[in-house]
């Protein structure tokens, strides 16, 4: 099984670019997590991440330096040669789900202004929220 959930901050805004003959979305960006140590101490890991395609263009459209973010998915290991013919190995994890954490004012640049989203849905809007519309809910509707 091949399975890591990650939370942590972007080290800098994300990279958005559009990749191959149909011009497909991959965003990378890096996490900065950190890892309590024995003592008062903490050590800070730095992790790239790689989202495809829809997720690739909502990361870049609702993340930024500094927001803090969760990431699902499945850890990756590539390797390719450098301009010098050095083969350079690259593990990232492959972003397969994101949760927006810490509200749109989170991080350095939370006045930023926001894009829309790729789907037109806005993440951070609360499902339950009151709309002042009374509720019509059938008893035939409910379950007990």
């Amino acid at each position: 099984m091949n399975k890591t959930i990650l939370i942590g901050n972007l080290t800098k805004d994300p990279d958005l670019k559009y990749v191959g003959e149909k011009g497909t979305a991959v965003c990378t960006f890096t996490l900065a997590i950190n890892r309590p140590r024995r003592g008062d101490t903490q050590e800070t890991d730095f992790i790239n991440i790689v989202a495809w395609q829809k997720l690739a263009d909502l990361a870049a459209s609702y993340l930024a330096k500094g927001r803090q973010c969760a990431v699902e998915g499945r850890i990756q290991t590539r390797s390719y040669d450098n301009q010098e013919g050095k083969r350079v190995y690259v593990t990232e994890v492959v972003a397969e789900n994101i949760q927006f954490l810490g509200g749109r004012g989170s991080g350095e640049q939370g006045q930023r202004e926001e894009k829309q989203p790729v789907t037109g849905a806005d993440p951070f809007a609360d499902p339950f929220a009151s709309t002042g519309q009374p509720i019509n809910i059938n008893s035939d509707d409910l379950p007990f």
